[in-house]
Order: C-alpha cells, then sequence, then structure tokens
C-alpha cells in the first residue's frame, strides 16, 4: 500500500485513529486542569512547600550562638513569631508553645541525629526533618485550641513519645 496518488502526488498528511485522537485531547485536558489546581493553591489559596532554608552542622546546632543554641519562641512587634525547634531523639526542643490567636509563625526546624517529620494535627504543616537542613514554614493560626505536634517519620523505640503542643490562645 502506498500514500502515492494516481497523479504522482504524495500525501504527506498525519493520519490519527479517532481513537487515539481522543486520548490526546482527554491527556491534554488533564494536564491544563492539573496545571490550573497547582497554580491556583500555589498563589490564590498560599498553599506552600516547606522549603530548605539554609544547612547547619548538627553536630554543633545546639552549641554557640546561633539560633538553635536557644530553641524557642521569638516574637515581634508585630505581633508575629519565630519559632525555633530542635528535632532529637525522642523530643522536639521545646515541646509546649503558647501564641495568640491570628499570629502568623514561622516555624524553622532542624534536627541534630537522625530524620524526623514535623506534622501539626489538625493543620496543612507537615515537614520532613532533615540533619543538618533548617526547614522554614510560615503559616497562621486563626482558631483558638492546643494542636499537637507529633513526628512523622519512624526515629527508634521511644517514637510514639516524640510529640508536643502548640497553644493558640485568644
Amino acid at each position: 500500500m502506498s500514500d502515492v496518488g494516481r497523479d504522482g502526488s504524495v500525501d504527506t498528511s498525519l493520519h490519527i485513529d479517532p481513537y487515539e485522537k481522543n486520548w490526546m485531547r482527554l491527556t491534554l485536558v488533564l494536564l491544563v486542569v492539573f496545571a490550573a489546581a497547582v497554580t491556583i493553591a500555589g498563589f490564590a489559596l498560599g498553599f506552600q512547600v516547606p522549603s530548605p532554608e539554609e544547612r547547619v552542622d548538627p553536630r554543633t546546632v545546639s552549641i554557640g550562638d546561633g539560633p538553635f543554641a536557644d530553641p524557642g519562641l521569638r516574637e515581634y512587634p508585630d505581633g508575629s513569631y519565630d519559632l525555633y525547634i530542635v528535632s532529637q531523639m525522642f523530643s522536639f526542643v521545646p515541646d509546649a508553645v503558647t501564641i495568640r490567636a491570628g499570629s502568623e509563625v514561622t516555624f524553622y526546624v532542624t534536627a541534630i541525629d537522625v530524620q524526623h517529620g514535623f506534622k501539626i494535627q489538625d493543620t496543612n504543616v507537615n515537614m520532613q526533618i532533615v540533619p543538618g537542613q533548617v526547614s522554614k514554614l510560615t503559616v497562621t493560626f486563626d482558631d483558638p485550641g492546643t494542636y499537637d505536634f507529633i513526628c512523622t517519620e519512624y526515629c527508634g523505640s521511644a517514637h510514639a513519645q516524640m510529640y508536643g503542643t502548640l497553644t493558640v490562645e485568644k
């Protein structure tokens, strides 16, 4: 079978089965929908992926004059907070924090021993904590209440005891 016509012309058009065309259309529609969903989530709804802020030496993170030498809450005049947390087997330091409702909190979390997770229950805060890396995430807490934070990566036999509380007061 040939694509050469009776007059000697060559048919160079692409022939795609209608069934295949429909699958290509569906694929393109799904790509557009997914791209729109990511764009809307990132810009309109403010979802953000935790990002590595900086690198630190996990052997010396709690020694010296850096922010992790005295982990805890730092309040600013505008009502926002920075919260420095050190993850270690089998605890978070600090393990209890209190803030005011409506406050913006920037979390800086690092680990000094093994990989940990940092998840605040009933929120979308969830970070992977890697030794030597500082993970940063900014969140506003509008609803008063007590929020537990837990380690989401198995880090040893006492992993289940690795938790803390964040209290949001009016």
